[in-house]
């Protein structure tokens, strides 16, 4: 099977299993919908099928009121910015400027994001000072789009200032790797007192990076003060990520810590992973030489997977989890085909086709 084909049987598997309007957390707005429903935008873009885009937009219309509101959401928190990007293709598409009110709604949101005295945006209004890795993907594609269509540098800028603060405060020196987070405060237990980071390198949040940081250069004004910085950030990483990819193709749950009783290959991460390389690759931001690593990575996934009839079973996936030590995210739960699963499942196959088999 070719990627796309893989990307539509994983898409085909889950609309199934679900209506759009009871992905779950049903009724929320939220990144566990939105990064599954980006793939399947990103597989309708490719392969044009509008059974893909109606579904997508099923959900969001299930979300947001008449009025153009989100019904259900954490005010403020960056994991309930992230759907936000599927209202730009479908208001392109449709030309309904109901949407607009939509895109606007989620703009308010990111208003009021609270922020350190530095300016970079707290992960969550309930997490005082606190800078998590994952928020570069939760926040930075839909404000640089909106930026790029509204011409708004200023909040280009903030996507920019985001990222180099994320590098900054969570670099790990001795790999080049990222920690998990950061505590600009020091009073979480997980803070190292001097520093504030977190103690490890967790696979699925250094993996949002890169997908983040190389969908915000699609939209940064090319003059952007800071944009060639934010290439050397993505390709710095996924340079560096290539020094821990395994045997088997994949990367580890604790990256940096592959020998390490106890740790073990993990999908999402290493799906993302995937997906950066070969997208850098396409826009030159990358060597064709990292192909090699793209392609085991891919080859990698695509062995773990089994099949129940026609539904694809995408496993070895980290349940969604919070900031901790090792022994903490080697007893993380997985699970089969949650959203995190093939929303990052969708986005490696696009990427993979569009590097290597749309050549």
């Amino acid at each position: 099977m070719t990627a796309l084909e893989y990307a539509k049987a994983a898409c085909e598997t889950m609309m199934r299993k679900f209506e759009a309007a009871d992905l779950p957390p049903k009724g929320h707005f939220h990144y566990h919908q939105g990064v599954f429903l980006s793939g399947v935008m990103e597989t309708w873009k490719i392969c044009g099928d509008d059974r893909y885009f109606d579904y997508a937009k099923g959900w969001i219309d299930s979300v947001f009121d008449a009025d153009g509101k989100i019904k259900d959401v954490s005010f403020g928190d960056l994991d309930d910015i992230q759907p936000g990007i599927l209202l730009f293709p479908i208001r392109d598409k449709t030309g309904n400027t109901y949407y607009d009110r939509c895109i606007e709604s989620v703009v308010e949101e990111v208003r009021a994001i609270p922020r350190t005295p530095e300016g970079a945006w707290w992960h969550k209004t309930t997490r005082n000072n606190q800078m998590w890795l994952d928020g570069l993907y939760m926040g930075g594609p839909f404000c640089s789009e909106y930026a790029s269509r509204t011409h708004d540098r200023d909040m280009m800028a903030d996507v920019i200032h985001e990222a180099l603060m994320m590098e900054k405060n969570t670099k790990d020196e001795k790999t080049g790797l990222l920690r998990h987070a950061w505590d600009r405060d020091r009073v979480q237990p997980w803070a190292d007192p001097e520093t504030g980071k977190a103690p490890e390198c967790w696979g699925r949040a250094m993996g949002w990076v890169p997908v983040a940081l190389l969908n915000d250069l699609d939209f940064l004004a090319p003059d952007m003060p800071g944009r060639d910085e934010v290439i050397r950030m993505c390709c710095d990483l996924l340079k560096n990520l290539c020094r821990y990819q395994s045997e088997d193709g994949r990367w580890y749950q604790v990256v940096d810590k592959g020998s390490v009783e106890g740790n073990w290959l993990e999908n999402s991460c290493s799906s993302l992973y995937v997906a950066g390389l070969c997208k850098a690759m396409r826009l030159g931001y990358l060597p064709d030489s990292y192909a090699e690593y793209a392609r085991k990575g891919y080859e990698g996934v695509i062995r773990s997977l089994t099949w129940e009839g026609n539904d694809l079973q995408i496993g070895h996936v980290c349940i969604g989890t919070g900031v901790g030590d090792y022994a903490f995210y080697i007893a993380r739960p997985v699970s089969v085909n949650d959203l995190h699963a093939v929303g990052s499942f969708l986005i490696m196959c696009t990427e993979v086709h569009r590097y290597f088999d749309g050549k």
